[in-house]
């Protein structure tokens, strides 16, 4: 008997979704909900939106229903908040409201309600808590964090010698080197460049950011208990994070065999050391899962946003080259040539950053935020949200939020400079996002950053295959924020 040509099984699975949708399909509850369009079965109310992505289909709607609206992501009930005063009133004002997660299919089968990013509860508050004083006591340590960072950017300043002024892509060294620094601090260890198992890892990575964007994926967020016993694309994603995990239990276990209470090395000691001291505590969060999924989301949350940001960056650099000499003049008064850029040099250093306030500002690769949920029935700007609704607050409206910033749509440093030329703070600059679930790394994400720009700067100086008018810095989108378009980088020697 012949087989079913594969077009014709794509098209009858498409059927029996469709068909399933409709029987779940239900009209939307009678609470005051903020105004949103209209659901629709399959689609929700989201998809059904012209536009390149997701982001754009959220501003189209903030302009016909206002900075507060209602969705339907298939049969998931989410309200978008916009603008710098709305999400401050909720993610501030009223933090513990809109302190959860929501319970997102595709999330609850990897992470499984443990680790840092998004777990509820208890589990939450202790591991972000461990995590934080973690990061900030990081002096326990025989070497300061600083000095990590500062002896890996010297490793890619190495490298990039080697391009001998060449014209490349400097995503993958840029990606490499700064996983090492989270790598450094949650492993111990850093690793070289042309390591296998490394490179494996930062692969395994990049494809699951890549999956996360698949129609197939998608549909396990609308589907789960059925998606989960079809075979498809999807399942890669998982397979993919249960090799991660592997991979964290082996560094996992060699840190148990090695364990000195007494001097601990890096995260997974200091936990190990908090897990033995809870010995005999049925109810501990410090246990293998919340370890393992803690270490993945620390290495995620400390590769992919910085680098990229490096990476946008630097661009941004070649693209206004008057910014870029103004900075290194900055670079050669204060710190000169013979010795490395340090953190004390920031303060003296206000036109740099306020540069890099302005990358982060300016390019807000997270433009959608990490989705939270209400903990409770909260009344909110006059709307009752139900208690476990998804919240999604839109940083991209508070970055870009002309009330905030003179000229949202165009680079300007200025945005953080007062009329003296100091440097002025934003209480908009919520890259981090705000409240309690801003991100736990944000300090170290800052010390990185500024050090990496003011190294290659003194390093190099930045050059391009094509003239500045022809670089193109507006953003390549995908479903969940924006990264910077491909582009070649040449670094000669200053």
């Amino acid at each position: 008997m012949a087989a079913w040509p594969e077009p014709f099984l794509g098209a009858l699975l498409l059927l029996l979704l469709l068909w399933l949708l409709l029987l779940r399909w239900e009209k939307a509850p009678p609470a005051p909900l903020p105004p949103g369009p209209t659901r629709w079965p399959l689609l929700g109310s989201l998809l059904q939106l012209p536009g390149p992505s997701l982001l754009h289909r959220f501003l189209a709607l903030r302009e016909k229903y206002g900075d507060i609206f209602t969705i339907y992501v298939g049969p998931v009930q989410g309200v978008v908040l916009c603008g710098y005063e709305t999400l401050k009133s909720a993610l501030v004002d009223q933090a513990e409201a809109f302190e959860g997660r929501p319970k997102i299919p595709t999330i609850e089968r990897t992470s499984r309600g443990y680790g840092i990013v998004f777990s509820n509860g208890k589990t939450w508050k202790k591991m972000r808590r461990f995590a934080l004083s973690t990061l900030r006591n990081f002096g326990m340590g025989k070497r300061p964090l600083e000095e990590r960072i500062q002896e890996e950017i010297q490793f890619l300043v190495e490298e990039f010698r080697k391009t001998q002024g060449s014209p490349f892509d400097p995503t993958f060294p840029l990606r490499r080197s700064v996983s090492n620094i989270i790598c450094s601090v949650v492993f111990g260890q850093r690793f070289q460049y042309d390591d296998e198992d490394f490179r494996k890892l930062l692969d395994l990575m990049q494809e699951n950011f890549r999956q996360m964007e698949s129609v197939w994926v998608q549909l396990y967020g609308v589907l789960p208990q059925l998606m989960k016993y079809l075979p498809g694309p999807h399942n890669k994603l998982f397979e993919n994070f249960e090799e991660q995990m592997r991979y964290v239990a082996k560094i996992i276990q060699q840190h148990e065999d090695s364990l000195d209470p007494a001097s601990p090395r890096d995260y997974i000691d200091a936990f190990l050391i908090q897990a033995q001291q809870e010995t005999g505590d049925p109810g501990t969060e410090f246990h293998r899962e919340n370890l393992i999924i803690s270490a993945l989301d620390l290495f995620f949350a400390g590769t992919e946003t910085i680098s990229t940001t490096l990476k946008y960056g630097l661009l941004i650099l070649l693209k206004y080259p008057h910014i870029t000499e103004r900075i290194q003049e900055e670079i050669e008064q204060v710190v000169g040539q013979n010795r490395a850029p340090s953190m004390e040099d920031r303060q003296r250093m206000p036109y740099t950053d306020a540069v890099i306030h302005e990358i982060q500002r300016f390019i807000d690769i997270n433009s959608l935020g990490v989705p939270r949920s209400t903990t409770r029935d909260t009344v909110f700007a006059g709307y009752t949200i139900p208690k476990g609704t998804m919240v999604l607050p839109l940083l991209n409206s508070v970055l870009h939020d002309p009330t905030q910033f003179e000229a949202p749509e165009t680079f300007d440093p200025g945005h953080f400079l007062d009329e003296k030329g100091s440097f002025k703070k934003s209480a908009a600059f919520m890259p981090f996002s705000a409240g309690k679930r801003s991100c736990p790394g944000e300090g170290l994400a800052r010390m990185e950053l500024f050090l990496y720009f003011t190294s290659l700067l003194q390093n190099f100086a930045l050059t391009s295959p094509l003239s500045s008018e022809d670089l193109d810095i507006s953003p390549e989108y995908s479903g969940f924020g924006k990264a910077p378009r491909q582009y070649q980088l040449g670094l000669l020697p200053r």
